[in-house]
């Protein structure tokens, strides 16, 4: 049992010259002589959706065994000091995203399990994420947010257009929600840098870090808080400088001049750096119950992005293409544990930042995974996903679930749903739930 005799509200903001941060779960948020199991700071949790482009190597995705004493694969292996957390989920199809053009619907119909009528507008959804964020995103400052670790369209088709290859996210079957790849954009949504389109472009200017306008707001709080939330919160303040400084320099970077062509986007450490930086975009989103709900895309479809830092010059979809060429296969092997690895460093702060009686994590639901099976077939059965998080105990973890085919991936979604806390009852092409997880 978790009890204070002291009482904050969990809305409690710091706040100055326009700008505004939110805090993280503090012993004074909790009301006097009630346990915390019993307050609304434990529900509901944090869900994410994290989507990586052209598959897997299902041979290095899936584990050998099922049950709870499975040997981890390849791919995953960045994931195994936290397998308490995880939940390997295996054999499951998305009939939805099934189609002779699979790069112009894959990602849009990952979350959102419908497949869209022939039309160059948008009609499909919603996605998981918006269903999510509807129900426990109402009353943070950002009901979700939508991320990107690369910039640019995906694939244009001319019977679906262009609306579903560029994000996962659907408010509506008709809207579309961008993904941002804009750390600093994403940065002054978060914390609320400005009301109007001049204004954020004024503040975007200047040289100032946010912590210095909100400083005298957390000096005086600060004096009513006990040893423990003080700690808490200057860690949590020393952890949005460090982001803000990241985010910072890469402003100056692009101030430069300097572009660089297409091919060499993947300059050493940078795009490990990026997702780094959006990963813990996320990571601060949820400890400051900025928002509860976040969708990301670690790369876009048809990616021709390279991976210098890994000695890889081969740009990523043309090696998707594999032909079971073992060498194209061990580098797209090592392309997508690298995106695990970027993936592995978000659960690793999670699991390490402090949340009420546990941990981020151990409040969290977040999906891992692709909507594309083996990238040379363009093939959506069976699907790679991954769950990490015990959702406030609502998630088991520590196992390898695998299950019958045709087994729709509309009923994990469905699954992770209902374990947040939200009544639905259906979603997509659903048939039911999966119990064992």
């Amino acid at each position: 049992m978790f009890i204070t005799k002291k009482h904050l509200s969990r809305r409690t903001m710091l706040k100055g010259a326009g700008f505004s941060i939110g805090l993280p779960l503090l012993d004074a948020m909790i009301p006097a002589g009630t346990a915390l199991a019993d307050t609304a700071a434990v529900a509901p949790p944090r869900m994410g959706f994290v989507y990586f482009p052209h598959g897997a190597v299902m041979n290095n995705w899936v584990p050998t065994s099922t049950g709870t004493d499975f040997k981890i694969s390849p791919i995953l292996e960045p994931l195994d000091p936290y397998r308490q957390y995880l939940t390997v989920v295996s054999g499951l199809r998305n009939k939805a995203g099934e189609s002779p053009a699979p790069h112009a619907i894959i990602a849009g119909t990952w979350l959102t399990c419908l497949h869209p009528p022939a039309s160059q507008q948008p009609h499909v959804g919603p996605s998981a994420d918006q269903v999510a964020a509807k129900y426990i995103g109402q009353d943070t400052p950002l009901p979700s947010i939508e991320l990107a670790g690369e910039g640019g369209g995906g694939a244009c088709d001319p019977s679906f257009g262009c609306a579903y290859s560029g994000t996962i996210a659907f408010r509506t079957g008709e809207q579309p929600l961008p993904m941002d790849n804009n750390p600093r954009q994403v940065f002054a949504r978060m914390f609320g840098l400005g009301d109007t389109a001049e204004q954020r472009h004024e503040i975007t200017q200047e040289t100032g870090s946010v912590l210095d306008y909100v400083q005298e707001s957390a000096k005086n709080m600060q004096q009513n808080l006990d040893a423990s939330d003080k700690r808490m919160v200057s860690d949590y303040l020393d952890s949005v400088r460090e982001v803000e400084r990241r985010v910072q320099k890469m402003m100056a970077k692009e101030g430069t001049g300097v572009k660089l062509p297409n091919a060499p986007d993947g300059v050493p450490d940078d795009f490990a750096k990026m997702l780094d930086t959006m990963f813990d975009m996320i990571a601060l989103g949820w400890q400051s119950n900025t928002t509860r709900v976040a969708s990301f895309m670690i790369a876009k479809e048809v990616s021709m992005r390279t991976y210098p830092n890994l000695s890889i010059t081969d740009a990523f979809h043309p090696l998707s293409h594999h032909q079971n060429d073992p060498a194209k296969i061990e580098k797209l092997t090592r392309i997508q544990n690298f995106h695990t690895k970027a993936f592995g460093r978000f659960v690793k702060r999670l699991a390490e930042t402090p949340d009420g009686n546990g941990n981020l994590l151990d409040h969290s639901i977040i999906l891992y995974g692709s909507n594309m099976s083996n990238s040379d077939m363009h093939n959506n059965d069976p699907l790679p996903n991954v769950v990490m998080g015990h959702g406030y105990g609502k998630i088991k973890g520590g196992q390898h679930l695998h299950y019958p085919q045709d087994t729709p991936h509309a009923n994990l979604l469905l699954t992770l749903l209902n374990r947040g806390g939200i009544p639905v009852t259906s979603h997509g092409i659903s048939t039911g739930t999966l119990a064992e997880i």
